[in-house]
């Protein structure tokens, strides 16, 4: 490791040279109370920003160690000082001049949910590590040492002693995001001793700032549970709670257009993550295994066992290994079913409005004009009551149109004016007459798959995925392109993940890439299942993090962990692997 002294030598001595010569510039230096690693070098200007850290040593950064030592702390830590740095760092951008990207400093931005990122990392001991990416100044593609020394020199020490020093911030501060994790984590728990689904507090603001913001809408109404749903909880910080419980089993979420029944369903979704103070979603919690399920047509199916849904298809496919290049809506929304059930989801969210009609209900005229016999679909209502009572998978599905799912709800609730109201006695009182009618005339298939638990309980998967082509080596690597929300490209081979609901941000698709390119190594090679997959994978990052993903011991500064169940909903959209 080399002084700061030398690197500002070294610096000097390339003043008003061509470009490349920033790369004599690689290696690590040390400042004193924090190390710089100037980890990669752009080729040009106008080329993607150079790739940089800081590392912070325990006992200069002095984080105490309980917050670091446990992961819903030291995530939540980590996100509070990634914020404040990549605020600092958009403050300083740009005011060191030159072509191109020249003097462009930045790191990850984090939404509203906080995610553990590879831009900021806290050892177990307290260490920290900033992750960033600055654009080396030059007039044309010659060298401008003296608007990189300002970066490095003069702007950089200040921001990274406001940022990784816990001596820098207020003490109310700190204690207040320990204290919001500690209370979500404890609600979590929560959710598991009291057999629930979730849970949505009282005074929540549910409604988003708009269809392309995940901020709160200003003067939203506040949520308010109804008193059939109401549960009452003491947080180990906040004190008392109220707020909606959503039971394990079938629940309902009805009322007419836009009185917020998508709304609710949304923040559920996203309820698989914790969220920032202010938010207005900080106390909505959700089964951390619950899955979005939704029709997508043309998306791959890769051997997916249908026929719980799909069987005796005219053209005599088989469902029970079913492939496709061009999923119909129905079969991509059966597929998705089953990927979670192999995933260990225990909660399915679902809106009727991106589900495919077909799949989800046949009304009883339907089924006496086209028999059972004559239909290849048994639609997810025939099959939703026994999915809990023989595999213990909830359903919320929200329900605009069809009355077909009222027999077989444990709990309704009808939105109105965004205030929900629990209508379950209200429609027992009107639904039997009607149910009984439909059982009667034997048209049903649920009442003949109960008992039948075998088929609800895929212990182990039975699809092994292992790399094709688009995974082999191009000049000892295999190239890879991050589409942001809309899944990523390894090789020429594309993963769609426009319509994977539940993630939350770029970086996680950046992360589940990587992680394809690291299981195509080892792991993913036709011997092992999804679910080991998905499972192996949480386990290796739960010991070393983003460590895994490093390349001569440096880590890029542009990941952040999705689920295991998105990781699974990735292997099951890729087009570039092959099947047995």
């Amino acid at each position: 490791m080399q002084t700061k002294n030398e690197l500002l030598r070294a610096l000097r001595s390339i003043d008003h040279r061509g470009y490349p010569a920033y790369k004599s510039l690689r290696g690590s230096y040390d400042f004193g109370n924090y190390v710089l690693h100037i980890v990669h070098v752009q080729g040009d200007p106008f080329a993607s920003p150079s790739e940089l850290a800081v590392t912070v040593k325990a006992r200069d950064a002095q984080w105490p160690a309980a917050f670091c030592s446990r992961y819903e702390t030291r995530v939540a830590l980590q996100d509070m000082i990634l914020r404040r740095f990549s605020s600092r760092l958009r403050e300083v951008s740009g005011k060191a001049g030159g072509s191109g990207k020249s003097g462009n400093m930045s790191a990850s931005r984090p939404g509203q949910e906080i995610l553990d990122r590879s831009a900021c990392q806290l050892g177990g001991d307290g260490d920290v590590t900033l992750r960033f990416y600055a654009g080396f100044p030059a007039a044309g593609r010659t060298v401008l040492s003296g608007e990189l020394e300002k970066m490095l020199f003069h702007f950089l020490p200040d921001i990274v002693r406001d940022t990784a020093v816990a001596d820098a911030w207020q003490e109310k501060i700190i204690r207040d995001v320990i204290n919001l994790a500690e209370d979500q984590a404890f609600l979590r728990s929560e959710l598991e001793r009291l057999s629930l689904c979730a849970f949505v507090a009282d005074g929540a603001v549910l409604p988003r700032e708009s269809g392309i913001s995940q901020k709160p809408l200003k003067d939203a109404l506040p949520f308010r549970s109804p008193e059939e749903d109401r549960i009452t909880l003491n947080l180990p910080h906040h004190g008392t709670i109220s707020g909606m419980a959503v039971k394990r089993g079938i629940t309902l979420i009805i009322g007419g257009g836009y009185h917020g029944k998508s709304t609710l369903l949304k923040a559920l979704e996203r309820g698989v993550y914790n969220h920032i103070a202010g938010d207005g979603r900080e106390y909505v919690v959700t089964d951390e295994t619950a899955v979005k399920i939704r029709a997508e047509d043309g998306r791959c199916v890769n051997g997916d066992d249908i026929s719980l849904f799909i069987n005796r298809l005219p053209n005599e496919k088989d469902t029970t290994a079913f492939f496709t290049e061009n999923a119909s809506g129905s079969t991509s929304q059966a597929a998705s079913v089953v990927e979670a059930m192999e995933c260990g989801s225990r909660t399915l969210l679902m809106d009727e409005d991106t589900c495919a009609t077909n799949f989800m209900v046949r009304d009883a005229l339907m089924q006496r004009i086209v028999s059972a016999d004559e239909e290849p679909i048994t639609p997810f209502s025939d099959r939703m009551r026994a999915l809990y009572e023989n595999a213990g998978i909830s359903t919320v599905l929200v329900a605009g149109s069809s009355g077909a799912f009222f027999s077989r709800a444990d709990t309704i609730i009808q939105m109105d004016h965004y205030e929900p109201k629990d209508v379950t006695e209200k429609v027992r009182r009107i639904v039997p007459s009607e149910s009984k009618r439909e059982t009667a005339s034997g048209s049903s298939r649920e009442e003949k798959d109960r008992g039948s638990g075998a088929a609800f309980r895929p212990d182990q998967s039975r699809r092994f995925p292992r790399p094709g082509s688009d995974f082999q080596e191009q000049r000892g690597r295999v190239k890879h392109k991050n589409l942001g929300m809309e899944g990523f490209v390894i090789g020429r081979g594309e993963t769609d993940l426009r319509l994977v609901e539940q993630l939350a941000d770029r970086e996680q698709s950046e992360c589940l890439a990587r992680t394809f390119l690291l299981m195509a190594k080892g792991d993913m090679n036709g011997r092992v299942n999804v679910r080991s997959l998905v499972n192996d994978w949480e386990e290796t990052f739960r010991k070393e993090g983003f460590g895994m993903y490093g390349e001569h011991g440096q880590v890029s500064g542009d990941m952040a962990k999705p689920r295991k169940e998105e990781l699974a909903e990735a292997i099951s959209r890729c087009r570039g692997l092959v099947w047995r």
